[in-house]
């Protein structure tokens, strides 16, 4: 007889017929079902089960050492309310053995009460403990109770168990739509969505709880499209979502940037009264601030009744995400000041926005609080560290977190070849990508394009142009198109202008502004105006509106003193309203920061900086320093060119951290423009007339300057 059902139904029987009560019975019962379960080629099953005589044998004879000599002693009186909050306590808290002593005898009495203890096993994460009980439902015939077979499948499930919920599951007698359900939660916990899929496809009845476990797996494993879907035919067939389902559709809605979408199933939470939850609250605000609607977001998260540490985390990285990192850092004072604990999220989100705004002094404070916490081994946690202390200047202190990290995984290896080559380490950023594949760890899409990035900004093309072959031919990776721009840049820094742009017009993705502009970009610097002109005019196809690409037309044509084209370019501006984008630097001194625009004076000491600068200006002229006036668009006398290029927001904010550090005290400005050449060769000369070291961060990478040179080698 090879049929397992059989088997355990005659097993079963043996049970009913009360030969488990004779002495030693139960573990000549625990042999033969392993060896039912060996004779059905149920090898793991067989191993269990014999591992569970020892295991299970003392608990299992005084159990029925016990029922033997005093059954009639046993209450058949049902638990009243205390009893039933003693026992769940005990439960909650992991103290099983000493429920199940307690209340043996009830438990004999109402097989239901078997259920207490095995959510216990949950609680308390016991494998060991769920196996005792689900062979004591076994020999005492409790298992035949579809209630509590359930939940020993819910417990298998939760514990991670599938291979065991299946087997159990295919020689249930009774089965129901709670037992399918349990099947799908288990596959879903084990990333199997197949196979929760299949169960669900099979099921001839469902009720509210498939439909809500299907459309949360579904979203849950960014199939967004199909999830949103089966919530629309849940919705058609009558059934009613609860609140986490609500939270997963919004999480779909997010995924897919759907705010129309999202704001129809605003208003159904709302009628169906799930809208002031906290858990459909925080869920709906991340929705509308990843779909770039904060302001929504944020009158969602003030409009609910109260608030919890996902609602400020939910407000803190939406405001990060959508360009306002101060926002996030007033934010998350508050937070703290409200008396909320921050946690790894939340540390995630305020470090992103300290890189974004390069302040160095709120960092420290940020991974100060990290470490109070405990939680600097979270590997997004290590990663956000690097990368704020790389975006800050430090990159010393990016290489610490990383060599303190003992569980580096690819993601904190692709963030330090990243932090490398944005410092122009190139050669640094390719030894530790060897180490990577030595250590036997594969390199995805995000490695790459960090590799890329290092070779593009130090000029190694044909190492560049490798690594891309590398990631088709050995990894398999399918270059996407920040890749091919990344290679676009390798290329055109090395001058090789036509064979970048054969490259963007025949890749296999389709080409946006960014990569247009990366060339652009490339035809002032090689000062091809014909090319140029042709460039610009695939930017703005893509992108009518960007004021960068005008205003680099625009140099291009001002360099070779084409004035009547730099007017017809400055015309189109004015004609469609677009305005350049104001260059800005700041620096942050004793958690202050900083900020210059080029010819402001709103700052409180305005009249000392410009005073100083004329003369930090007069001094590097004496060095040998000469002010491009040929980058300047305006057609205008020379004096007036130079005086235009020495208000320049980066010379502003350097002149000031001058006149307020102290010697030797390194300078750290960011700027959201990349840096002109004028500045940069100023910046070279004040350095060395300083012996200061001056670290400049601009839209492209950092510039140390130190003794009269740069990092970047002139070249960025």
């Amino acid at each position: 007889m090879r049929n397992p059902r059989k088997l355990l139904s005659i097993f079963s029987l043996t049970v009913r017929l009360k030969y488990s009560t004779k002495p030693n019975c139960h573990s000549y019962l625990s042999c033969s079902s392993a060896n039912l379960y060996t004779r059905c080629a149920m090898m793991q099953s067989s191993v269990k089960s014999l591992r569970s005589i020892c295991c299970f044998s003392q608990i299992i004879r005084t159990s029925f050492n016990t029922l033997s000599s005093s059954s009639s002693s046993y209450s058949t009186q049902p638990l009243n309310t205390s009893s039933i909050t003693v026992l769940t306590n005990l439960c909650s808290k992991g103290r099983i053995k000493e429920a199940f002593e307690s209340f043996k005898s009830e438990i004999w009495s109402d097989p239901n009460l078997f259920s207490h203890l095995i959510h216990g096993c949950i609680s308390k994460n016991s494998i060991s403990w769920g196996k005792q009980l689900h062979a004591i439902t076994i020999t005492s015939g409790c298992y035949l109770d579809k209630f509590v077979n359930n939940h020993l499948l819910n417990m298998y499930g939760k514990l991670g168990e599938l291979e065991t919920v299946l087997v159990l599951y295919n020689v249930m007698h009774r089965k129901n739509v709670m037992s399918s359900n349990i099947l799908i939660n288990g596959y879903l916990q084990s990333d199997d969505l197949g196979g929760a899929q299949k169960v669900f496809d099979e099921m001839p009845e469902r009720n509210v709880a498939t439909w809500n476990a299907m459309v949360t797996g579904m979203i849950q494993y960014e199939h967004n499209e199909e999830g949103l879907g089966l919530f629309s035919r849940m919705h058609l067939l009558g059934f009613s979502p609860d609140e986490f389902t609500l939270g997963s559709v919004f999480r779909g809605c997010a995924g897919l940037r759907a705010l129309f979408c999202g704001r129809e199933v605003h208003v159904y939470a709302i009628k169906s009264g799930h809208g002031l939850s906290l858990v459909v609250g925080s869920a709906l605000a991340n929705m509308y601030m990843r779909c770039r609607s904060l302001e929504e977001g944020e009158r969602v998260i003030q409009g609910m009744p109260i608030h919890n540490v996902i609602a400020c985390n939910t407000l803190i990285a939406g405001r990060a995400q959508n360009g306002c990192p101060e926002g996030a850092l007033e934010q998350y004072n508050i937070m703290k000041k409200a008396g909320f604990q921050p946690d790894k999220i939340t540390f995630v989100s305020v470090l992103s926005s300290c890189s974004e705004l390069g302040t160095l002094g709120q960092g420290l404070q940020i991974h100060a609080e990290v470490i109070k916490r405990g939680v600097t081994s979270v590997v997004p946690l290590v990663s956000s560290l690097i990368s704020m202390y790389s975006r800050c200047g430090c990159l010393e202190e990016s290489i610490k977190a990383f060599m303190q990290c003992k569980d580096a995984d690819v993601v904190l290896w692709s963030s330090m070849i990243s932090a490398y080559g944005f410092h122009g380490k190139g050669g640094e950023a390719i030894e530790l990508f060897k180490h990577m594949e030595r250590e036997g760890l594969e390199a995805n899409n995000v490695t790459f394009l960090s590799l890329l990035y290092a070779c593009s900004h130090c000029g190694l093309k044909d190492e560049g142009l490798e690594y891309l072959d590398l990631m088709v031919k050995k990894y398999g990776l399918k270059p996407r198109l920040e890749h091919y721009t990344c290679a676009v840049d390798l290329l055109e820094r090395s001058g090789c202008l036509l064979q970048a742009e054969d490259m963007i017009r025949s890749m296999p993705s389709k080409a946006d502004a960014v990569i247009w502009k990366t060339l652009l970009s490339a035809c002032k610097t090689h000062k091809n105006t014909e090319m140029a002109k042709r460039i610009a005019e695939e930017v703005l196809k893509l992108d009518p509106l960007d004021s960068a690409s005008y205003v680099m037309l625009a140099n291009i044509q001002a360099s070779a003193k084409r004035w009547d084209e730099v007017s017809t370019v400055r015309k189109a501006m004015r004609d469609r309203r677009i305005k350049k984008e104001p260059g800005v630097s700041w620096f942050e001194f004793k958690n202050e920061v900083h900020q210059f625009t080029m010819g402001a004076k709103y700052h409180p000491r305005s009249i000392e900086i410009y005073l100083y600068l004329k003369e930090l200006m007069s001094d590097i002229k004496k060095c040998g320093y000469v002010p491009d006036t040929g980058s300047v668009l305006q057609d205008m006398d020379t004096e007036v060119k130079e005086q235009n290029l020495a208000q320049h927001s980066e010379k502003l904010a350097i002149a000031f951290a001058l006149m307020i550090t102290p010697p030797g005290f390194p300078i750290r400005v960011m700027k959201n423009l990349r840096v002109c050449d004028d500045c940069h060769v100023a910046i070279k000369y004040i350095s060395r007339i300083k012996d200061r070291e001056i670290i400049v961060r601009d839209t492209s990478r950092f510039h140390h300057f130190k003794y009269g040179e740069c990092s970047c080698s002139d070249y960025w």
